[in-house]
Parts: C-alpha cells; structure tokens; sequence
C-alpha cells in the first residue's frame, strides 16, 4: 500500500469522479483506475459501487475513507511540523548547566540565543558537571555547559571561555590584604566546598590532595549565594570561579600561588544526531562569551 494510492482515492471520493480526481490531481485517469484498484486488490475489498453513473463508496469504503483522511491529515501536520523544525520555526533544547555558572554565564548565552531564536524552547536543568555528563550521555540532555574535564572520549566538546579558579575571602579577613593564597593559608583556614557531583570540587581536591593539605571542610553547599553568603560572614574560604566573585563588594578574589585554571564548554555526545535547533545553539556558542 502506497501513499499514493491513499491519495488517489481520497480525491477520487471526494470528487466522485475519476476524470475530475486525475484533472485535480493532474495525472492521467489509467493512473488512479489502476491504482485503487490495486488498493482494493490488496484489501480485499470492494471500495467503490460501479453499477451506478456517479462514483459511489460501498459502506466498506466509507469506513476506509473515514480512517485514512485522518492518517493523511497526520501525515500533512507531521510535515509541516518538520518543516518548522527546518526553518527554526519550533524545536527544544535541554541544556544542562552548574549552579556555579547558571546564575552568572547562562542567561547571557540564554539571551543572546532567544533573541536570535524567539520561537525555540531552552530548558534549563541545574546539575553537577559530573552529572551532566552522565546525562548526556544516556540521552537525557542535548548539551551541556560544563567544566570541561582532561579526556572526554565519549562527548563532543566545544571551548567557550578559560577562567581562573580563585580562592575568594572575607573583604575584612587578613587573607583579604595577601596578593595570593598559600598552601599553608589553606591548611589553617576553613574550608567551604561544592557538593559531591561537581567537577569543581574534583578539581580542588585533587589540588589539596597533591599538596598534602587537608583543610576542615566545614559546609557543602550546591548554591553559589549561600556560598558566597557565607564567605562574606567568615564562615570559612571558597574556591570559585574568577567571573563569580569579580563585582562582590564584601568577598576578595585571590589568586592561588599557583593558578589554577578551567575551560568552560559546550557538550554534547559523539554520534547523536544534531537537530537544525540543536546546530543552531552549537553555531551561537561559537561566539566569544
């Protein structure tokens, strides 16, 4: 069964005509003869009454018109909605981001591609970069922009920005007057770390670990604000990103003796396909944050 066919007699039904069906549809009248007969061949069934001067349905044709205008209307709507998707005109993007980066990198990427793109939805899911990895890996995400790790064999990674990992501090402590941070002024300060998920917190622990220090960690915590809160009121010292911390008028970035910096990326997994949307967001970060 052909689509064709299916055409051919809706019109043919319609018209109750099959001079006028071939006129409408601009093929020859041998052509839709043919071809519903073939169709009633294949169904085994009687879909026209030829005994009468007009083009007639017998009541097994009726139900089969019934059924198929809804199959060719789908159709129709299946292809129009594609080609939206082709002119950007709909599509989703689910894009994954660390709390450290959503609520300073994110609704600048965010703006700048929904004012190029009014018509795609971007959906935001606030996750670790270990956990975004995870998920665009099992498909649960089309992008992530993450802390990009050494080796990611099974993702797609674009470079947006290097930036400096800092050792933020009090305005009013003493470190606050220090041009840069020592291991020694990490081994007596406390220390306030991202929760476990974070490719951040990988990443500084790894560094005390290689220095043989071993600060006490005094909270864990996934939201910048409460970090940032708490380093304002001298809870303890936080490492965080030089962009998070670089208009605070009550925290004091600090560079660690030996700087420490981190690519932020966009990725995506190797061999998924890319949708029109999904090239489009690609293509727009690209461009220098």
């Amino acid at each position: 069964m052909e689509l064709r066919q299916l055409e051919y007699f809706q019109m043919a039904s319609r018209l109750k005509n099959i001079t006028r069906a071939a006129q409408r549809l601009r093929v020859s009248q041998p052509n839709i003869t043919v071809a519903i007969k073939k169709l009633e061949t294949e169904l085994d069934v009687q879909l026209f009454d030829r005994s009468q001067k007009q083009l007639t349905l017998t009541p097994e044709g009726k139900v089969f018109l019934k059924r198929i205008e809804i199959a060719l209307r789908n159709i129709d709507d299946a292809i129009l909605e594609v080609n939206d998707y082709k002119q950007l005109q709909k599509g989703t993007i689910k894009i994954g981001i660390p709390p450290m980066m959503g609520a300073y990198l994110f609704p600048k990427v965010f703006s700048g591609f929904r004012h190029l793109h009014p018509n795609l939805d971007v959906l935001l899911y606030e996750e670790g970069s270990l956990t975004i990895r995870e998920k665009l890996e099992s498909d649960e995400l089309d992008f992530g922009i993450i802390l990009v790790p050494p080796l990611t064999p099974n993702l797609n990674v674009l470079k947006m920005s290097r930036n400096q990992l800092m050792v933020c501090v009090a305005q009013n402590s003493p470190l606050a007057r220090k041009i840069n941070i020592k291991p020694a002024d990490i081994a007596a300060s406390d220390l306030i770390m991202m929760k476990e998920g974070s490719y951040l917190r990988e990443v500084v622990q790894s560094k005390l670990t290689a220095l043989k220090i071993s600060p006490r960690t005094v909270l864990e915590s996934g939201q910048i604000v409460t970090i940032k809160g708490l380093v304002a009121h001298k809870v303890g010292i936080a490492f965080l990103l030089d962009f998070i911390c670089a208009h605070s008028t009550d925290i004091k970035a600090i560079p660690f003796y030996e700087p420490i910096f981190v690519d932020i990326g966009l990725a995506w997994k190797k061999e998924k396909y890319v949708s029109k949307a999904a090239q489009a967001f690609i293509d727009f970060c690209k461009q220098p944050l």
